[in-house]
């Protein structure tokens, strides 16, 4: 009895690494990445093409989102230091990892915070697949960022902010 629970692990973490082939030849993707105005009201759309160069789409997108640049206008939310760890969607929720300092070295207030968990959600939601975004760090569920908002479910699209 106990042996079947393992070949079961096992065979789906042998599927879970394997690629579908029609994903191996997208090499690129158009994008809507989400960034708040310079004076945090609402949350703006902009459509980038970006290169995979070997990254899943949502991996790209959080970290072109993380890079910038950021268009005139807009401010990047997301602290310099944080890392992104990993994106993993599992049905139709995104799990965002993110480094320690993604709380950290976050210096905003509750509209910040709202903002930056929006950039994140709206930019991952913006793949029809993705319904909601569980923000992670360093692997673990959290309730807040900086204690403003309820992080410990998965969060819908904030088309509020937009």
């Amino acid at each position: 009895e106990s042996n079947q629970p393992t070949a079961q692990t096992q065979k789906n973490d042998k599927r879970s690494t394997e690629k579908p082939k029609t994903e191996e030849k997208i090499l690129e993707v158009d994008v809507t990445l989400y960034y708040p105005d310079d004076n945090g009201t609402k949350l703006f759309g902009v459509k980038r093409h970006i290169k995979l160069a070997g990254r899943d789409k949502y991996t790209a997108a959080i970290e072109t989102l993380m890079a910038g640049p950021v268009p005139k206008g807009q401010t990047a939310i997301i602290p310099r230091r944080a890392k992104l760890l990993g994106v993993k969607v599992e049905g139709d929720t995104a799990k965002v990892n993110f480094s320690r300092e993604l709380s950290k070295n976050f210096v905003g207030g509750s509209t910040g915070e709202e903002f930056l968990v929006g950039s994140i959600v709206n930019t991952l939601t913006s793949f029809k697949e993705v319904n909601a975004v569980q923000i992670l760090i360093e692997g673990q569920e959290v309730e807040s960022i900086s204690g403003h908002m309820d992080l410990s479910v998965p969060i819908k699209r904030m088309d509020s902010l937009l």
